[in-house]
């Protein structure tokens, strides 16, 4: 079996779309598609059932795809250990989110770009099961997920700090300098993020607790979590975002913090496949998260 060959078809195995493989290799479908009857007639089966405009992995290939990425795997990591350079090199497909990316990631960006510009970050924006079902795929090398949980099927997860949460209103709230029961908090006009988010699901379903069956909170939903604060400040509703997002706002006056704590927590950390063999430049940035993540977060509280 020719290498390329492999590469060709984890990608298709990956992204289930021979047009949509070509784009990524910068192939022409045709190409893909020989490139995979090849390697069906090495094997003597076919590995992908076609359906139409769809494609699916045969048994056999469902059994040649884990094989495959620890080919494509070991290659890669023999290639750096023969070649031994010195500077660490590659591409890194890392799923992300607006709250960590524009107020925790920052030291980790500059810290790669400075110091190990031959490392290509890609950074994808997704949540939540999007950010887990992809890093299975394979789709990213690594994503970084706020959840409560800290145990995720087929991942491996390295956890970086607990990520505060704060209840924020604008100062002439009527909540403002009062410590509201949760029950009082369906009173108030709610704004949240996207569903999908953890933190907004989980405050979603810790107000929907208080009232009776049936009933359910309504939110004012906002895009991004910029959109949320400002909304906030201008004494549209309440939000709960994660503490390290409002901190301006809060030292400024814009916002104030509600004297109500969640009953849950949230961490912030780093996954990827299980079982996946990371390449040297990918230990690298998941070694670096620990430390700057941490040391941005400062110590648990």
């Amino acid at each position: 079996m020719e290498l390329r060959l492999l590469v060709t078809f984890e990608k298709v195995a990956t992204v289930l779309s021979f047009t949509r493989a070509a784009a990524e290799l910068t192939y022409a479908q045709s190409s893909v598609t020989s490139q995979i009857r090849a390697l069906e007639s090495s094997l003597g089966t076919e590995l992908f059932d076609r359906l139409g405009s769809r494609i699916r992995l045969t048994e056999a290939g469902e059994r040649l795809l884990p094989y495959a990425r620890q080919i494509i795997e070991l290659t890669e990591e023999a290639r750096a250990a023969v070649v031994g350079a010195e500077e660490p090199s590659g591409t890194l497909t890392v799923g992300t989110m607006e709250s960590l990316t524009s107020y925790r990631l920052l030291p980790l960006l500059e810290f790669f770009h400075h110091r190990h510009p031959r490392v290509r970050l890609s950074l994808r924006t997704t949540i939540g099961d999007e950010t887990r079902q992809a890093l299975r795929q394979g789709t990213y090398d690594v994503g970084f997920l706020m959840e409560a949980e800290t145990e995720h099927a087929g991942l491996e997860v390295a956890v970086l700090a607990r990520e505060p949460l704060a209840l924020v209103a604008a100062p002439g709230d009527p909540l403002a300098g009062t410590a509201p029961d949760t029950a009082a908090l369906p009173g108030r006009p709610l704004l949240a993020t996207e569903p999908g988010c953890a933190y907004r699901d989980l405050f979603e379903r810790e107000l929907n607790s208080c009232l009776p069956e049936g009933s359910s909170v309504d939110f004012t939903e906002f895009g991004t979590i910029e959109a949320t604060k400002r909304a906030a400040a201008a004494g549209l509703g309440i939000a709960l975002l994660p503490e390290v997002t409002v901190a301006a706002e809060l030292e400024r006056g814009e916002l104030v913090r509600l004297d109500w704590e969640p009953p849950f927590t949230l961490s912030t950390q780093l996954a990827w496949r299980a079982g996946k063999r990371l390449p040297s430049h990918a230990r690298l940035f998941v070694e670096r998260a620990r430390r700057l993540v941490s040391e941005e977060s400062g110590p648990p509280r």
